[in-house]
């Protein structure tokens, strides 16, 4: 993702931790409502960011996860047809 697009999922998700807080908090209505009708919009605009945002990946599913990089799902299947492990 390009940068915009991560601080904006970023800013969006403090925002709704201190929207959830604040609700705990002795606020009037009015408040909550217009920090309410805030947030809405800001989740939408950082889903719509996301979806389209330009990224590009050389990664597959069959590169499997980041924190296995060595072994890829194309081999396990082929040892699992081999019976092999």
């Amino acid at each position: 993702m390009k940068n915009s697009a991560i601080k904006l999922v970023w800013f969006t998700t403090i925002y709704v931790f201190i929207f959830a807080g604040l609700c705990q908090a002795n606020l009037t209505l009015p408040v909550i409502m217009t920090l309410y009708c805030i947030g809405i919009p800001l989740i939408l605009l950082m889903v719509y960011t996301v979806l389209k945002d330009d990224y590009k990946t050389t990664k597959t599913f069959k590169d499997w996860y980041g924190d296995h990089p060595m072994k890829t799902l194309e081999g396990e299947e082929e040892n699992q047809k081999t019976g092999s492990t």
